[in-house]
């Protein structure tokens, strides 16, 4: 008989708005080393929230998916958004202390198997080998990107953050899946955001926020505010509607590989060979998600 082979099939719509959404994500690097010296991790990350929970709201109050709001599942919402301001805190100040590079594949390199643990104890959903060994193949590429430099500065707290992160965006995930199978997305994300920039709300007066103020921290705040919030979030959840828990979150892994190439092309950092093997894993893991079977 002859050998079998894997097929290719028609790439998963779902699938393409979740890796859309992290595309969007992997900007945020890129817009933060922009801003003005003065912006804090705190205080980007709630500027942050803040712009995008209320851009969301306007969304879904637009679009009128706010209209019946009875019997809104309280509990999944206040951990989404108890997830999502948490994982704000954590990820900018474990990228603060641990360096770009171990923060970033730390955080979001930990997040996929959180989530694939979740997913498989709370919903029974099993991920099976293609998701392992596609988010096997995406973390070492991944850690290829981000551990190319020749700089890579270990903090143990801020590995500790970063871990955090992974957990708080595994949690947000999770939270969300149960949400989207009863409610229309654009109302998912608005109370979510909206509740998590409620429960920052206090650091707004205890961070300085003068940086907002000029020019380029103006743009930063929008650019992460509107495009990799508003934007990136709300194609996130229609593709978390159609995808499991932990395939959502290993296709999320576009973020670092999008990172490392904004990395070369905007902010000059070099081409090496350890690169392109990290965004030749990378991709390689996306597309055994998405096209292979």
């Amino acid at each position: 008989m002859p050998a079998s082979h894997p097929r290719l099939r028609s790439p998963q719509p779902g699938g393409w708005l979740v890796i859309a959404a992290a595309v969007m994500w992997g900007t945020t690097g890129t817009a933060q080393a922009l801003a003005p010296a003065s912006a804090q991790p705190a205080a980007v990350g709630t500027a942050r929230l803040a712009i995008g929970g209320l851009a969301l709201f306007l969304i879904a109050l637009g679009s009128g998916a706010l209209r019946d709001l009875r019997r809104w599942p309280a509990g999944p919402t206040l951990l989404a958004a108890a997830s999502m301001a948490a994982y704000q805190l954590c990820f900018f100040a474990g990228v603060a202390r641990a360096g770009v590079a171990v923060g970033t594949i730390v955080g979001i390199g930990s997040s996929p198997v959180m989530a694939g643990a979740l997913g498989w104890l709370v919903r029974g959903e099993r991920p099976g080998l293609r998701w392992a060994g596609a988010t096997l193949l995406a973390i070492l590429g991944s850690g290829l990107l981000v551990g190319a430099g020749d700089r890579l500065d270990v903090d143990p707290l801020g590995v500790l953050l970063a871990l955090g992160a992974g957990a708080s965006y595994a949690l947000f995930t999770l939270a969300s899946k149960s949400l989207l199978e009863s409610r229309p997305p654009q109302a998912v994300m608005a109370a979510t955001f909206g509740l998590g920039a409620v429960l920052l709300s206090p650091l707004l007066f205890l961070v300085d926020l003068s940086w907002m103020v000029q020019p380029g921290g103006l743009l930063v705040a929008l650019h992460l505010g509107l495009v990799t919030v508003a934007l990136a979030y709300s194609l996130f959840a229609r593709g978390l509607r159609a995808t499991s828990v932990a395939t959502a979150a290993s296709l999320t892994l576009a973020e670092p590989l999008t990172a490392g190439t904004l990395g070369i092309l905007v902010l000059g950092e070099q081409l090496t060979p350890l690169t392109a093997l990290g965004i030749g894993l990378v991709l390689g893991g996306l597309l055994l998600l998405t096209v292979m079977e």
